[in-house]
């Protein structure tokens, strides 16, 4: 099993660092603003590198399962998003080049891969959340349209998106798997309406309920086969879980954590010479490095051609669990600056925001209770 990088994957890493340099230096790093995130998505299509994960006859790079990684690791300790275009990018395209027809790729792969189509994820529903087989957004086929009622929720930047990709129920079948169908939904259609969720943080930033009342859909955006859904929405979690590890990211945070430490005063020093502080610290470094190892044991065997399966439950578990101790940790730092609404230091407010809507991540593309089901029931084989 490698896993080390070999010289052609050592000087991709060096260009991926130098393109980064390029456009925001140490100097200049990222701002989570409209002007930089439109600067670096334009950088992204004029290099050929926004859709790193497609494949290259549809406009992708055409990429290694390594160099996928590389990238994504060095733009997480960068600072800048690997992903630009959202989900139609990630999540919409690679089920929509494996199993839609010609004419739906030609429709919109070109919309999503340079950025001018939104796309949001009709998937979880009032009732069927870590359950999501129990969905009941239903659709009725009516001559060549599919009439869609149901309510979708906890759906991310439906506010402004223009399409969303849904899962609906066309039938009753022996299993509640089946009769589950695929569609694309044009969110200006008539009988869509969608209301925000304000979040703990006590702000609407990105989720939304989504509210379907007979809204006509044709069928030519049914993607695949009438009841087929659940197999193409199964394999697309299974990729999501497997991009929820935060190794990068909290690689990252652990860096800022520490220097954030030093500089916070207690008596007798700095919080980083607490030696009960730099236990908890030392704790989820361990935890972290642990998570690493896994995350690159399964990137070796998806590089050999294996599919990452059940294992990517590991990824999503371990990964979410560590990424909130080290908001959590952050909040430690903070102290008194932790309290809503009273930060003097601006690097603390974006880590306790990231605490506060880091405990949805535990429910997120699948609970942590179903990912210790799956582990339990396919990587552990107990009954």
């Amino acid at each position: 099993m490698k896993l080390s990088f070999d010289p052609h994957e050592l000087a991709f890493q060096a260009e991926v660092r130098g393109f980064i340099s390029q456009h925001f230096p140490p100097h200049q790093p990222f701002r989570r603003d409209t002007a930089d995130e439109d600067r670096w998505a334009e950088a992204l299509v004029r290099q050929g590198w926004a859709a790193y994960q497609w494949p290259v006859e549809f406009g992708g790079t055409g990429w290694s399962v390594t160099q996928k990684y590389i990238w994504e690791r060095e733009t997480s300790l960068a600072g800048v998003p690997a992903r630009m275009g959202g989900m139609g990018m990630f999540m919409l395209a690679p089920v929509l080049y494996t199993y839609g027809s010609p004419q739906q790729c030609q429709r919109f792969l070109p919309g999503i891969l340079n950025n001018s189509v939104e796309w949001c994820q009709g998937y979880s529903e009032p009732e069927a959340g870590s359950d999501l087989a129990s969905l009941r957004t239903r659709a009725e086929l009516v001559g060549d349209h599919y009439v869609v009622n149901g309510v979708k929720t906890w759906t991310s930047y439906a506010h402004i998106a223009d399409w969303i990709f849904c899962i609906v129920r066309t039938e009753r079948g022996p299993r509640p798997q089946d009769g589950i169908t695929f569609l694309l939904i044009d969110m200006r259609s008539p009988g869509v309406s969608v209301k925000p969720i304000v979040t703990i943080d006590g702000r609407h930033s990105t989720l939304n309920t989504v509210t379907f009342d007979n809204v006509r859909v044709p069928v030519d955006q049914r993607v695949g086969e009438e009841g087929q859904g659940w197999r193409y929405a199964k394999g697309l979690l299974t990729h999501e879980r497997t991009g929820l590890a935060y190794v990068a990211d909290s690689t990252r945070r652990l860096r800022r954590l520490r220097e954030a430490a030093a500089r916070t005063p207690v008596e007798g020093g700095s919080l980083a010479e607490d030696p009960l502080f730099r236990a908890k610290l030392a704790e989820v470094e361990v935890e972290l490095m642990a998570l690493e190892i896994t995350e690159l044991r399964t990137l070796a065997e998806t590089a050999s051609g294996q599919a990452p399966g059940a294992q990517s439950s590991i990824l999503k578990l371990q990964g979410t669990q560590v990424l909130q101790r080290l908001t959590e940790l952050f909040v430690e730092c903070a102290g008194l600056q932790a309290i809503p609404y009273s930060f003097e230091d601006q690097g603390f407010r974006e880590e306790v925001s990231t605490y506060l809507i880091g405990r949805s991540a535990s429910i997120a593309g699948g609970t942590n209770e179903v990912q210790r089901d799956i582990i339990a029931k396919r990587v552990l084989g107990l009954a």
